[in-house]
């Protein structure tokens, strides 16, 4: 099983799987590698390589004050370094679209592309406060039947069967003697809380910084955390930039959906 050490001394996991060009995946805040489970099928002969940021996953927890974009993004071109990769594209899935675009900001020359899934360069306060409802908190469900029937219940605009859920339920948490729990430090909640309270400032710089990237972006057609007026202002400013919007979505799509592939598939065209 794939770590590594970062150089303030965290064991990262990671996944390296195929051939060829890279696509580094970034999951969203409290998620990991498995997020890109969905998707890995469906994708052309590439290397795909996955991360758990410090303190989700297998990898190590590190405590609240270090788990910010900065330090992601620290850990991201700690990885490349690790793996020997000048470049990769990247697909990043809310928190990790964030990270993207940071690195952007930072090393673009690291990058080969950026495809941002549900997330851009303003972030809608009605999908926050969902998020502020759950993270950093086990559920009351005690099994992962009651956690699927939980979670379809928690996202009604999501068109998708039982039997999704019941994956998701396997992603979002870990059997113990008390029931299920969270697979990540709960203490990502303080960091979260933090980082909210202190406003997440002008974004559109980041995106600026995109410019001379194969650049993608999917949204949820339902999503409360990425409006369709962002997607409208991204378009216009980058008109070559890829666009699907997911019906039966909200934050975020499973990237499995025929919508997603195609824009995936086109913008792996231009970067890879």
């Amino acid at each position: 099983m794939p770590f590594f050490t970062a150089p303030d001394g965290a064991e990262l996991h990671y996944t390296d799987e195929g051939h060829g060009r890279p696509l580094l995946c970034l999951a969203g805040l409290t998620r990991n590698g498995t997020d890109f489970d969905y998707l890995a099928p469906h994708l052309p002969p590439l290397r795909l390589i996955r991360l758990d940021y410090r303190g989700r996953g297998r990898s190590e927890w590190t405590g609240a004050d270090t788990y910010t974009v900065m330090q992601e993004g620290a850990d991201v071109l700690a990885l490349l370094d690790h793996l020997g990769l000048e470049q990769a594209a990247v697909l990043g899935t809310s928190r990790g679209g964030l990270i993207g675009m940071y690195l952007a900001a930072i090393a673009k020359d690291r990058l080969r592309g950026l495809c941002l899934n549900d997330i851009g360069p303003v972030i809608e306060p009605e999908g926050l406060d969902r998020i502020d409802a759950y993270i950093g908190r086990n559920p009351s469900a005690r099994s992962f039947g009651e956690a699927a029937l939980a979670l379809a219940r928690a996202f009604p605009e999501f068109d998708v069967p039982a039997s999704r859920w019941a994956q998701e339920a396997r992603k979002h948490f870990a059997p113990s003697d008390q029931g299920l729990q969270i697979n990540y430090d709960p203490a990502l909640r303080d960091a979260y809380l933090a980082a909210r309270a202190g406003g997440a400032g002008d974004l559109w710089p980041m995106f600026a910084a995109c410019e001379g990237l194969p650049l993608a972006v999917i949204r949820g057609a339902e999503s409360p955390l990425l409006s369709a007026a962002t997607v409208a202002e991204m378009a216009r400013l980058r008109p070559d930039m890829v666009v699907a919007d997911v019906p039966g979505r909200g934050h975020v799509p499973f990237l499995d959906e025929p919508e997603s592939l195609r824009a995936i598939h086109t913008w792996l065209g231009m970067c890879l």
